[in-house]
């Protein structure tokens, strides 16, 4: 399958979350705050890319199911079809002027025939939707990795206490004077 303009391999998808990750992880705190500063313009153009890309990535799963469904029940129509004109050629041969027992060893060995190829073409068809179903498995979980792993680099940014200031730690500012020659009541201090 050939990929669209705006489709993005399961491979990109994970390297878009890995510059989402590095551009949070790379922001500049903001003073005073577990807050950080982020380029919208850049951080806006990753949401975008995963916004077309998930979609499409989503897409081509689901087609690729809906193929090895459809596969899969060609193969069991087919199969069923194959039984069917067997048992019918057997009963025609059973009604034609044949010997009796000819008849009925020439059709038990088309069924078993025709049962052992509808039982092959079923088991190739449930491989194939397996391997398929397989590979998909995966990727969604290289995909889920990648999301936990940014999300937990995430976290330990936001932690609790992350980037917060002690207030403990903060010195007592200085106060101007407001009048020469009047005492100055700070706050948090009782002029005595």
């Amino acid at each position: 399958m050939t990929q669209q303009k705006g489709e993005l391999s399961p491979s990109a998808l994970i390297d878009v979350l890995d510059e989402l990750a590095s551009l949070v992880e790379g922001a500049k705190p903001v003073f005073l705050s577990s807050d950080v500063r982020v380029d919208r313009e850049a951080l806006m153009g990753l949401v975008n890319e995963l916004r077309h890309g998930l979609p499409s990535a989503v897409e081509r799963s689901d087609d690729l199911l809906r193929q090895a469904q459809a596969e899969l029940d060609d193969a069991r129509r087919s199969g069923e079809e194959i039984v069917t004109a067997a048992r019918q050629r057997a009963l025609e041969l059973v009604e034609q002027e044949q010997v009796v027992a000819q008849a009925t060893s020439r059709a038990a060995d088309i069924v078993a025939a025709a049962e052992r190829e509808a039982v092959t073409l079923r088991t190739n068809a449930d491989e194939y939707c397996d391997a398929r179903l397989a590979s998909f498995d995966a990727d969604l979980d290289a995909l889920k990795g990648q999301v936990r792993a940014g999300r937990a680099k995430l976290a330990e940014r936001l932690g609790p206490d992350a980037g917060r200031p002690r207030w403990d730690h903060v010195p007592e500012p200085d106060w101007p004077d407001d009048r020469p020659g009047e005492p100055v009541v700070r706050p948090g201090r009782r002029e005595g």
